[in-house]
């Protein structure tokens, strides 16, 4: 089958970290989401294990707590960051700035998606924790490109992580259960995005050993 590859190149290289353009104010429907998620599961898994697990959180109560663990992060991450950000470049400055507006409204996003994968323990070695992460984290993007297609935005988050243990028995995720992020998920406002600013592949790709050009 023939692929219409200007809207797959226009689809890989405009899905963003949505923070700021998330719609607050409208609903998403839970079959949008469970259609992306029928798309995300088709992703590679180590082994074919496929213990990925997805908790979609649309309790306001339960986001509200979410947002509280994330913020009780996000303010010394932010704080260490600000400096250092306002040091490098207008563009790190901007980034911080969307991400303190996220922390400030995440309760007020209508979805938060928690991944989770089966596998603590295993997480230790690097081999494992690639391993591991490796059969997740392919899932999570074809689910922010499935959601990218719809008109929805979406950015994967960490910073609750720290208070995992306490966020597990929120949801009633057992042991053995790893959560990999959280990501708000909303329509976005606005028409489109660009494609951001990165180095030319050139730049960062090395041949047959590190730092070697292609002959």
């Amino acid at each position: 089958m023939d692929l219409d590859l200007a809207t797959v190149d226009h689809l890989l290289t405009t899905t963003r970290s949505v923070r700021r353009r998330l719609d607050l104010s409208r609903d998403v429907e839970p079959e949008v989401i469970e259609e992306c998620l029928r798309l995300a599961v088709q992703a590679p898994t180590g082994g074919n294990s496929q213990g990925w697990r997805w908790i979609v959180v649309t309790d306001s109560e339960r986001r509200a707590a979410l947002a509280e663990m994330y913020r009780r992060n996000a303010e010394p991450y932010f704080a260490a960051s600000e400096s250092a950000a306002q040091a490098a470049d207008k563009v790190g400055s901007r980034i911080l700035g969307s991400a303190r507006h996220l922390a400030e409204h995440l309760h007020e996003v209508p979805v938060h998606v928690v991944p989770c994968c089966y596998g603590r323990g295993f997480a230790d070695a690097n081999i494992a924790a690639a391993g591991l992460y490796g059969s997740i984290y392919p899932a999570v993007w074809s689910f922010q490109l499935a959601l990218r297609s719809r008109g929805l935005g979406s950015v994967l988050t960490t910073l609750h992580l720290a208070h995992e243990r306490e966020a597990a028995e929120l949801l009633g995720i057992p042991e053995g259960v790893v959560q990999v992020g959280l990501l708000p998920v909303a329509y976005f406002t606005g028409d489109d995005f660009r494609p951001g600013n990165r180095r030319p592949a050139e730049q960062v790709t090395y041949w047959n050993a590190w730092k070697q050009p292609r002959a």
